[in-house]
This record gives structure tokens, sequence and C-alpha cells, in this order.
């Protein structure tokens, strides 16, 4: 049990579930505009989100106490290497266009992580402005890069996907904001730090609302992807009301971070074993 318990927190630690998650919403971003799946792409991304979130999380750490790290710690700086090699390799098979993008989400993360700002000022210092730097990143790699990748037209449609996605991540970042609001400095002006913790679900409650309504513009109520857009919405806003200052702990970085592998399969039970749903 105990190597069973380790194995689980060096999933999470390591940020595969948190990579897999980002996979997940990339792939209902390839599947909703009927676009082939690209394997490269696909691993690109995967390795791609574990190399940046490690790099983000641990790169300090490393800094510090790189003579007397963890075992675990070890192991993940190992594996993030690995995971680096295996980013370079298949972004060597992408498109350049592909690569720009990625580009430009990748200074994001430097800037996110970095004290390029003077000081120790980066974008994640910058008060109001983390959550939003993150849902950028995250609409833009799994809305924007596909369709880059399968050379569509870039038109009204993919604005309104990228903004239900951006709308989407910040809803389900709320719970690890309100988890994390006794520990971040005041001047970082996160929303529950600017709004108080009700606030904040009802403020994350609109945001369903838009994304759902925004929905409803574009698709039939019937259709599997409103289906499932509907029932993830509904789960996300459980998991929003449901989070505390005091949770457990993996509410968040476990439960809430699967909920976009969850999107993916409602939307593929959904498309593929009930082709059309009675009502």
């Amino acid at each position: 049990m105990k190597y069973l318990k380790n194995a689980f927190e060096l999933y999470i630690n390591s940020s595969i579930h948190v990579s897999l998650a980002v996979v997940a919403f990339t792939l209902v971003s390839i599947f909703e505009h009927d676009l082939e799946v690209d394997k490269n792409l696909i691993l690109f991304i995967f390795f791609a989100s574990i190399t940046g979130y490690n790099f983000v999380k641990y790169a300090g750490i490393a800094k510090l106490y790189h003579l007397s790290l963890a075992t675990n710690l070890r192991l993940i700086q190992i594996f993030s290497l690995f995971c680096f090699v295996a980013m370079i390799f298949f972004a060597s098979k992408l498109d350049i266009n592909v690569l720009i993008a990625t580009g430009i989400m990748g200074v994001f993360t430097l800037l996110y992580a970095l004290p390029v700002f003077g000081g120790e000022k980066n974008l994640r210092s910058l008060p109001g402005i983390k959550i939003f730097i993150i849902a950028v990143v995250w609409a833009g790699s799994t809305v924007v890069i596909p369709l880059i990748n399968a050379e569509k037209v870039l038109g009204i449609d993919l604005i309104v996907d990228f903004l239900q996605r951006l709308m989407l991540v910040v809803v389900l970042t709320l719970p690890f904001e309100i988890r994390d609001l006794e520990y971040d400095n005041e001047h970082l002006g996160t929303i529950p730090q600017k709004l108080g913790v009700f606030m904040t679900k009802v403020f994350g409650s609109v945001l369903i609302f838009i994304i759902l309504c925004a929905d409803l513009f574009q698709r039939s109520f019937n259709s599997t992807e409103f289906l499932s857009l509907l029932i993830m919405l509904v789960i996300s806003g459980f998991f929003l009301w449901g989070s505390e200052m005091k949770q457990g702990r993996f509410y968040s970085s476990f439960w809430v971070e699967a909920l976009p592998i969850m999107y993916l399969g409602l939307y593929l039970l959904f498309r593929f074993f009930l082709p059309q749903i009675p009502f």
C-alpha cells in the first residue's frame, strides 16, 4: 500500500495527471472540429505540458537544494529531462506555424516563472493576472494549436471556442485559488482575495452560465458536443461550490484536474456509443 501511495503521489507531483488533462482538452477540440488526430502533436503537447509544469513548480527548488534533493524530486528532475528531450523530438515533426504558436505559449510560461520584471517579479506575481495567464496558455494550447496544425481557417468559431475554453479553465482553477487563499501573498490579488470565497463561487457560476449560453448559440441542445459539455459544466459547478480553504489533499490536484479527462470520456461515449439520443 505504501508503494502504491508513493506511486500515486509521484504521478500527481510529476505533472503526468495535469498533462493528461491538457491532452484530453486537445482531443475534445480535435473531435469537435472533425480534425485528424496527429499523434506527433498529441505527444508533443503531453511532453511539453510536463516540461512546462515541472519547470514552473520545481526550477527554484532544484536550484536551492540540488545537492540534497529528495528521492522523488530527483526522479521528477530526471523524468522532466526525459520529457524535454521527447518534446524536442516530437517538435521536430511539426509544422513551423505550430512551433511559432507553441513558442508563444512557451514565452508565457517562462515569463510566468522567471523573475524578468526586476527583483523577484514575474507574471505569476503581478496582481490579478495569474489565473488568466494559465487560462490563456491552456486555451491556446488545446484550441488554437490543433487548428493551426490542421491548417484550418481561424474564424469566429475559433474565437468562441477559445473564449469558452479560457473561461472553463478559469472555473477549474478557482478551487485551487480557494485552497491557496491562506497561503498566497495578499499582493497577488487572486479572485478569492478580491471577492471572497462565496462571491468567487458566484463568479465561477456566472462563467459556467456564459459558456453554456455560448454553446447553445453554436450547437443543437441534443448534440453530443453540447450534452457532454453540459455534464462537464454541472460537475465543475459541484466541485466549485464544494471547494473550501480546508479541502482534501487531492480534491483539486486530482479530482478537479481529472474533469477534462472525464469530459473527453463523456464526449467519446456520446459520439460513438449513443449516436442518436432520444428526447
